[in-house]
Parts: structure tokens; C-alpha cells; sequence
């Protein structure tokens, strides 16, 4: 069995795959007579690119495309790789003709590098010089084409040396990251969403063509068969494994422990088994059910810890929310709005239990408690308690408009360092907009902002402006 590593004192965020981007280097043989060798000294640029932006990303670099054929066996190639972006870099002038039938298919996200190899215009440039810096008119060409084509792309312009245009890439690559992780995710439900909540609601065939996700309904009775064959052995490690990391209520039965351990590897198992990177549990599924004494709270913590996205009530929005979270940051957390505090300007943000334990502050223990909870009519769930870290956060919902449109509402601020609400057995922070708890609010709600939410830590706005430009999404910030 595989468990997260003990987190260190800053609970380090999920490792993803560092994002995997191809270089589509454009030119053409108009000027292979003028300056001999071009080509070469052009593709010699381009790899140089790829090296320097090494930290960013994983590079594969195509040759230099200098017409149609070209161009679509590159692309090919691309998407062969299983690449999650294509990042374009003009190595000269080069018309968009050859490009556009190419990029209009691109199924891949894209970037518009807008860069040349010198950052400034020298008195000693000749012909050759100018040739080899003239990228900026062939982006215009290329950048109107995909325009004309409603192909989503972002544009990154700047000085391809420089730490700006590093971090800019960064950003861009993160969320062609999730935008590409986002069309192959599977969303696992276990039983039935929640009844009359509206907001998590979804057309599940719309959203599969416009972001990707799928539904995956999982019986509970499945989840009860897997948790009965789970061997023993796996059972202890996850409890010892919980020792370590956690400090654990000495009220807590050996018996509750043990059903929560084995309710967590067997959604766990089920996730895998069915090619799930999401999933959504609903209290009622889980309690009329009848078969199971207890709610998976402290499994879904240690889950989304582990990068799998998270939501409650059957809200496969939310959950993929999640899951994108952690392919832009590596932190996504599950929440909700639960009161404003007017005199701190902040919301308080909590849900039932669950909670990603990475987003908490780590001057303070991680609790394993034992916690009374109405809901769902079952026995106690162990539940992991923690205050989030204070610090810059994010907040980001997914609104579904009906049939093809779906909007992004970001609200950017910060985790406040407040007193502890003793009373309060469930992860909790308090979140203060930068906008103000009033104006935060009303833009939130006239947007259409759902009540479940991601949260990551890090100022995250533009992360998710650049996923919505890339997947055709609204974005809409508050």
C-alpha cells in the first residue's frame, strides 16, 4: 500500500509531473538562399530557449517547421508524447498559411512565445540580424490566424532570458498542465448527489465537451465488497503510518479506527480500479445505505492529500475544481463559505470534515480525532482537525450556465491569523478578500459563484485566468 509522505513542517504541496511542453519552432525557406546555414542557426535559438526555461519545464523540441507537411508531423508528434502544452516561438518571419490548418486542430493548449534571440535592436545588425530577429510580425500573422480559427491560446512576450518571462511560461505551462489533466479526468460518485442542491448541478455530457471531465457512478455496495477484501496487513500500515504523522485522540477505538482505515483504501483502490483522479462522496448515499457505520471524513483529508480532487454532496464540479488545483499548485483543498466576520473583513471557510491537510499551518499539530456528527445518522467519523495556514489563498468556483458555457469566479486574498474556535471540530481559516468581505460577496453571488469551492494557497488569480483562457472557459474575478 502506498501512503503520503509525513508531511514536513510547511506540508510540502503534491508532486505532479512537472508539465511537459513542446517547442514548435516556425519558420520558412524563403530565406535559405540569403543566409546560408539559417536554419540551423535558427534551430541552434531554439534549443537554447528550451534550456533556458529547464525549470519550468520538460522540453522536447521539433525541428524548425517551414511549411504545412512540416508543421503537422511535428504536431503529430506532439500529441503522440502525451505532451500537455505546445509553446510556438516565431524563428522568423513566417506566414500563418502553412500554420493555421495545424493549429486550428491543435488539441494540445497553446502558447504565442512572442520573443527574438537579441533583446535589443544593435547598430552593428546587418540583413542577417534583422532576419534573425524579425519574429514579432510572423506572431502577428500566426496570432490573427488562430484568432479567425476561435482557437483559445495565451501570448507571452518579453525577453526570453529574463526572469519574468520565465515565470510568466511557468504559469501558462502549470495550467496547460491542468487544462490537459482536465480533459482525460475521470470524476468517481459514490452513490447519489445530494438532493435539491442546485448549484452543484451539471450537464454531464456538456461538461465532458467543453472541459473533459467524466462521471463515474460508483455503487456503495462496491465500495462495501472492497473494504471486506482488504487484507489486514495494508489496514495496520495506514494506522501506523497515521501515528506518525498525525497526533491521534486516545478516545478513538481500535475499532473505529480500523473501519475508517478501511474505508479509505477502498474508495482508494476503487479510484484507481476505475481510472478516477476525482471523486465525490454524499452522507446520504453513504448512511441510507444501511451496510456502513460511519462517514469517510478523515479519508477524503488524507485523499485530497495525496492529489486526488475532492467534494462532497456529489458535486462533480467542485471535485474537479480540486483536481485542477492541484495540477496549478499542487494544494487543492475543499471548502466552503460558513460565515462572514464583518469586524476582521473575512469569511470563514470550513466544511463538514473534510479538508486537504496540506493547506495547514505548521506550528500546530495535524489532529486524528474522535468527533460526534448528526449528519448522515451514522457513528462518529475520525476526523482530521487543523486551522488552515495563514498566508496568501485563492478561492476558485466552477459555475455551469447551461448547455456550452461555463464561467470561473476567483476571488484572490489571504488566510488572517485569528484566535482558535475551540469548539470547532473540522478544518477552518478565516479568508479575507482583497476586495472586502462586501464587495467580494456581491460580485460572488452576481456572478453565480457556487457554495463549494477549491482553495489553494499562493496568490493564484492569474493561474486561473490563464486555464480559462486556454480551455474557452469565462473567467470572472471578484
Amino acid at each position: 500500500m502506498s501512503v503520503p509522505a509525513a508531511p514536513a513542517t510547511d506540508h510540502p504541496p503534491v508532486q505532479v509531473h512537472r508539465p511537459r511542453i513542446g517547442l514548435l519552432g516556425i519558420m520558412q525557406p524563403l530565406y535559405d538562399d540569403m543566409i546560408p546555414g539559417i536554419t540551423e542557426h535558427q534551430a541552434a535559438y531554439a534549443a537554447r530557449v528550451a534550456d533556458r526555461l529547464s525549470d519550468v519545464a520538460e522540453w522536447t523540441v521539433g525541428p524548425p517547421v517551414r511549411g504545412r507537411a512540416d508543421a503537422e508531423a511535428v504536431a503529430r508528434d506532439f500529441e503522440a508524447a502525451g505532451l500537455d502544452g505546445v509553446m510556438v516561438v516565431m524563428l522568423t518571419y513566417g506566414p500563418s498559411l502553412r500554420v493555421t490548418r495545424v493549429l486550428a486542430d491543435m488539441r494540445l493548449p497553446v502558447v504565442l512565445a512572442n520573443i527574438q534571440p537579441d533583446p535589443e535592436v544593435d547598430p552593428s545588425w546587418d540583413m542577417a540580424d534583422m532576419t534573425y530577429n524579425q519574429g514579432v510580425h510572423g506572431a502577428q500573422d500566426t496570432a490573427n490566424a488562430m484568432v479567425r480559427a476561435g482557437v483559445p491560446f495565451e501570448v507571452v512576450t518579453g525577453d526570453w532570458r529574463s526572469a519574468e518571462f520565465a515565470s510568466r511560461v511557468d504559469r501558462w505551462a502549470r495550467a496547460a498542465r491542468a487544462v490537459t489533466a482536465l480533459r482525460s479526468l475521470r470524476v468517481g460518485v459514490f452513490g447519489h448527489p445530494m438532493n435539491g442542491m442546485g448549484d452543484a448541478r451539471v450537464d454531464e455530457t456538456a461538461l465532458l465537451r467543453v472541459l473533459g471531465p467524466e462521471v463515474h457512478v460508483i455503487s456503495p455496495g462496491v465500495l462495501h465488497r472492497t473494504m471486506a477484501g482488504l487484507s489486514d496487513e495494508a489496514v495496520t500500515d495506514l494506522m501506523d503510518w497515521e501515528d506518525r504523522v498525525f497526533e491521534v485522540d486516545g478516545r478513538l477505538s481500535t475499532e473505529e479506527r480500523v473501519d475508517h482505515a478501511r474505508m479509505q483504501l477502498g474508495i482508494e483502490r476503487l479510484l484507481e480500479e476505475s481510472g478516477c483522479g476525482a471523486y465525490s462522496t454524499h452522507f446520504d448515499a453513504i448512511g441510507e445505505d444501511g451496510r456502513f457505520a460511519r462517514l469517510p471524513m478523515a479519508a477524503a483529508s488524507t485523499l485530497m492529500a495525496k492529489g486526488y480532487g475532492f467534494a462532497g454532496e456529489g458535486d462533480v464540479l467542485a471535485a474537479s475544481m480540486v483536481y485542477a488545483g492541484h495540477q496549478l499548485a499542487g494544494d487543492g483543498h475543499f471548502t466552503e463559505m460558513y460565515a462572514m466576520d464583518f469586524p476582521s473583513d473575512s469569511i470563514l471557510m470550513s466544511h463538514m470534515g473534510e479538508g486537504n491537510w496540506r493547506v495547514a499551518r505548521g506550528d500546530e499539530p495535524i489532529r486524528l480525532i474522535k468527533r460526534p456528527l448528526g449528519i448522515g445518522g451514522l457513528d462518529d467519523p475520525p476526523t482530521l482537525l487543523f486551522r488552515y495556514r495563514p498566508g496568501p489563498a485563492t478561492l476558485a468556483s466552477l459555475v455551469a450556465l447551461g448547455g456550452e458555457r461555463f464561467r470561473v469566479v476567483v476571488a484572490q486574498g489571504e488566510v488572517i491569523d485569528t484566535p482558535a474556535l475551540p469548539s470547532l471540530e473540522m478544518p477552518y481559516g478565516r479568508f479575507r478578500p482583497d476586495s472586502g468581505v462586501r464587495g467580494c460577496m456581491d460580485a460572488w453571488l452576481r456572478s453565480g459563484g457556487t457554495h463549494h469551492m477549491v482553495m489553494n494557497t499562493g496568490a493564484r488569480a492569474e493561474d486561473w485566468r490563464v486555464l480559462c483562457e486556454l480551455s474557452g472557459v469565462e473567467y470572472v474575478r471578484v
